[in-house]
């Protein structure tokens, strides 16, 4: 059996949050990381800059300099302008059905071969996207957390189509990256945001029922069960609009004990997304 090697070259469609986290990871392994991006490129390659330095603060990135990392990573316009044959390319684009599978689509027309090719969707159905591309046989979930540099875990979604050989790279690269794995077969929610999503929502209408405030409920699963972080504030972390498409995709699947509450409807209307606008369940400074 042939050991495992690092990719070399990487994709990341999407340089938001997530994407430039991922990027940010694969470079610090050593790979050349190409991140299209469609809107602000240098907002992209600042998030990257801003997650290293945090990075090398903690003592994260070993022997390494922040700088040397960042020049591993650059910005493309579109999709169609990746480097061709990449040994991995990750979707990290937002929760919508439709831009995933248009992006998809787009990168199998510059992926090699060997290509794997990844989405970071927390929630839907890897079959499903996997239907956009001619090769479904290298597609695979690759669904990592927030903050990327500093989570521990990758949600590995395998669906029917994909090939062993394909999870097996999968596993070992996550391994690479200093990161722990759980493999779970194609399913609405997958087993991370059936779960995590599930909690969020009936914390959310206890708080609309008026069972306690946000804190209340955030600390009593912190200290009575030791979750790291209150679903609340977690919730906060995701983003209340990203938690609100994972619910309603959900319901749509798995039925009405996902539909979301009134309160989070009538947040994200406000703006109130949480972390990233300074106001959620929590107020962020």
């Amino acid at each position: 059996m042939t050991e495992a090697v690092a990719p070399k070259t990487v994709g990341v469609i999407g340089g938001g949050r997530m994407g430039a986290g991922i990027a940010q990871v694969f470079a610090g392994l050593g790979g050349a990381v190409t991140i299209a991006e469609s809107g602000d490129a240098e907002a992209a390659l600042q998030r990257v800059s801003a997650g290293l330095d945090r990075a090398h603060e903690r003592g994260k990135l070993g022997d390494q300099d922040p700088a040397t990392v960042l020049a591993r990573v650059s910005v493309v316009g579109a999709v169609s302008s990746l480097p061709p044959s990449l040994d991995l390319i990750v979707e990290a684009v937002p929760e919508i059905a439709a831009l995933k599978v248009e992006v998809l689509a787009a990168a199998e027309t510059v992926a090699g071969e060997r290509t794997v090719i990844a989405s970071n969707t927390s929630s839907m159905s890897i079959a499903e996207l996997g239907a956009a591309l001619t090769d479904p046989s290298r597609f695979i979930g690759m669904h990592f957390f927030n903050p990327v540099p500093a989570s521990l875990l990758v949600e590995i979604v395998r669906a029917p189509q994909t090939r062993p050989e394909v999870v097996d790279s999968v596993r070992a690269w996550v391994s690479m990256l200093g990161k722990a794995e759980v493999l779970v077969n194609d399913s609405p929610g997958f087993a991370t945001s059936r779960l995590g999503v599930g909690l969020g929502l009936e914390a959310i209408r206890m708080l609309e029922e008026g069972v306690a405030d946000a804190e209340s409920i955030d600390r009593a699963m912190e200290l009575g069960y030791r979750h790291p972080m209150g679903p609340l504030r977690s919730t906060d972390l995701v983003g209340l609009d990203v938690r609100l498409a994972i619910a309603e995709h959900l319901a749509s699947t798995l039925g009405d004990r996902f539909t979301p509450p009134a309160l989070l409807r009538e947040k994200v209307a406000r703006g109130e997304l949480g972390r990233k606008t300074g106001q959620g369940f929590h107020t962020w400074s």
